[in-house]
């Protein structure tokens, strides 16, 4: 079906995924722009960047200065109580010619304290009645008006009346006085009032967050059910002897972390475990000494990380935790010689190879295990599900570990993950990182300095830019980050990112890891697992760009010897909101505290790209704001699938039903 009669418009819709009335509908406001009036005492005690919006007309004649590419148009504005007020408006010469002196005009700025003028932002011409007073802004291309989708909103209602399914059960509308869908997106869409997006919203988000606790609970009972059969005895025993035979001592949370696993592991279902951690604590060994025990018990074990760099790095950890021991190990990658990869393939046919580390090669169709009998899977939300299902069918019902670095508090990860059993580390192995974050402007001398000091001291620096090509946006670029640093200290420089092929990614690492390059500028791509203990300093250009998990992530790659270690995120903006989000970081190294900020400062579904933190994606709800909310519909959830008998349970469950297929283990 053709949404507009324009074939530009409906290819742009189509890239956006849009190919329905339905769909528009659903597409909702990211934000909304309100032109409440300000009142005359909210007018005289503006903060710095404090927003407004002021009804009044023009005094005297705008004045427009041209400079170059630039122009700036300044003019004085007499609001509603007779108070008058410099403007400044860039970049827009025609409103020279707009503002007649006799019309009246609403304005929305933003206050320069400094300058003591207000900086223009939106410019409407009359007085703006209050139920019209708040203004959808969409997420959009460049190129697609918001007005013009507004209208495609008002034809697809038109469309749709009458035809919006009712996904909430009347019974649970009753008992919230919760609003009917149709009534929700209207209001949504169309507010009269701030009530009215809450009210819609509050339909909206419920509904996602009984869904998401349905489906949860479904695959969770599916897991549950499975048998594991041919499961062998775990010699307890030769686990702690292997353990006290380690050159290091396990945290309180590593024990325990460990107990619970192999508890799943000797009993008859299967397990499916979420192992979760901040950067630093531990999961590897915890991972290496589960691989142990199900050695021991006489099945396979697979390890499966997101990254060729991260898969090697887990390899040759794992040969030296298992030096000593009669485990064989093998590596098993796509970027692999031929040759290589079919010898990692016989061995693991035939059940020469104990354990097979490797990316998503490690699932795909031509290789298979002797006897798979746990499969974990680093950096977890980096896999699709149906990967993470691939992996684990190797085996007749594998055991599986899922391993996270973006921790979560117990309150939350119950929710998030309800279809999973949490084990969580808390604890640090030897001492707990020093490592300081500041933010800086790029041009800083300070910076320089810094990279001086660590270089100096023979230490490692890491420079992360948030995109590989110049002028894919207003952002840093890997490229010409490397070229300015590489000016500045030639020949120390490496360059990473994620178009290099196998060979040069791995050069420019062993180029940083030896010393030989003490400098790596790279993308994010550095944010897992990469361990070079001698790196003490990185800079971070454009952090706004990065998740506050990612951001984190990051700074996990220094200070890993124990040395005091320096984070400086290179910012030259002043959005407010940027800067409260960094201060974040400045303030806390807690992984859990920081997952949690992410959470609350997440929009709608803005899980892409470089603002990805491994975090599930929610349209509506937000996980930390609408907590209350998602647990009344996890109790909701299970309520229905003890009941499914009652009015409107059965349809929603076997809606959920049908959407959890291939997210349980099978």
């Amino acid at each position: 079906m053709k949404l507009t009669s324009s074939p530009r418009l409906n290819y742009l819709l189509g890239e956006m995924g849009i190919f329905a009335p339905y769909q528009v509908l659903e597409h909702l406001p990211r934000r909304y722009d309100s032109f409440y009036y300000a009142d005359r005492e909210t007018l005289h005690h503006l903060p710095d960047k404090g927003r407004a919006v002021l009804l009044g007309r023009v005094v005297g004649v705008p004045k427009t200065l041209r400079f170059a590419k630039l122009s700036n148009t300044t003019f004085l504005f007499r609001d509603q109580y007779g108070d008058d007020y410099k403007v400044v408006a860039w970049n827009r010469p025609y409103l020279g010619k707009m503002l007649q002196a006799d019309a009246e005009f609403t304005i929305s700025a933003s206050y320069d304290a400094k300058r003591h003028e207000m900086n223009l932002l939106s410019l409407k011409k009359g007085k703006i009645p209050p139920e019209e007073a708040l203004v959808p802004i969409y997420t959009l291309p460049a190129d697609y008006p918001d007005y013009a989708f507004q209208k495609l909103v008002q034809k697809s209602f038109e469309l749709e009346k009458g035809k919006i399914y009712e996904h909430v059960p009347a019974a649970f509308r009753q008992k919230y006085r919760l609003p009917k869908r149709e009534e929700a997106l209207r209001n949504c869409h169309f507010p009269k009032s701030l009530e009215d997006i809450r009210q819609g919203q509050r339909l909206l988000k419920y509904e996602e967050a009984l869904m998401f606790s349905l489906k949860s609970q479904i695959i969770r009972k599916k897991n549950k059910q499975v048998i594991a059969r041919g499961k062998g005895e775990i010699d307890f025993a030769k686990v702690d002897s292997f353990i006290a035979k380690l050159p290091y001592s396990l945290t309180n949370s590593q024990k325990k972390a460990i107990q619970e696993a192999l508890q799943d592991m000797a009993s008859d279902t299967l397990m499916y475990r979420l192992l979760q951690g901040d950067v630093g604590t531990g999961k590897t060994l915890v991972a290496a000494i589960l691989l142990y025990a199900n050695y021991l018990r006489g099945s396979q074990g697979a390890l499966m990380a997101p990254t060729e760099s991260l898969a090697r790095q887990h390899y040759e950890n794992l040969k030296k935790i298992f030096e000593g021991t009669k485990v064989q190990i093998v590596l098993l990658t796509g970027k692999m010689d031929a040759l290589e990869k079919k010898f990692s393939a016989i061995d693991l046919a035939d059940g020469t190879a104990d354990i097979a580390v490797g990316t998503h090669a490690l699932f795909s169709r031509p290789i298979s295990f002797s006897k798979l009998g746990l499969a974990i899977v680093d950096e977890q939300h980096k896999f699709g599900v149906n990967q993470r299902t691939l992996l684990a069918q190797k085996g007749d019902h594998a055991d599986v570990l899922l391993m996270s670095a973006t921790p979560i508090p117990r309150t939350l990860s119950m929710t998030i993950y309800g279809d999973l059993d949490v084990s969580t580390l808390t604890e640090f192995p030897n001492s707990r990182r020093t490592v300081k974050t500041v933010i800086i402007r790029p041009t800083a001398a300070g910076v320089l300095k810094s990279v001086d000091a660590s270089l100096s001291g023979g230490h490692r620096v890491y420079v992360v830019a948030p995109q590989i090509e110049i002028g894919e946006s207003k952002s840093s670029s890997v490229k010409e980050v490397y070229d300015h640093y590489e000016k500045l200290y030639p020949g120390k420089v490496a360059l990473l990112h994620g178009k290099m092929n196998v060979d040069e990614k791995e050069a420019a690492l062993a180029a940083f890891r030896t010393g030989l390059c003490p400098i790596l500028v790279s993308t994010s791509v550095i944010e897992v697992g990469i361990d070079v203990p001698e790196a003490n300093l990185i800079l971070v250009y454009d952090p706004s760009h990065f998740a506050l998990s990612s951001l984190h992530q990051l700074r996990g790659r220094i200070g890993r010897d124990g040395s005091k270690s320096l984070c400086l995120l290179l910012y030259e903006g002043n959005d407010p909101d940027d800067l409260d989000k960094l201060r974040v970081l400045e303030n806390s190294d807690d992984g859990f505290h920081i997952a949690e900020e992410d959470l609350r400062r997440r929009g709608p579904g803005e899980l892409s790209g470089v603002r990805q933190s491994g975090l599930p994606s929610f349209a509506f709800v937000n996980l930390v704001n609408d907590f209350r909310m998602f647990e009344c519909a996890r109790d909701d959830a299970s309520y229905m699938l003890e009941h499914p008998e009652q009015a409107g349970f059965a349809s929603l469950i076997k809606l959920a039903q049908a959407e959890s297929e291939g997210a349980a283990l099978k």
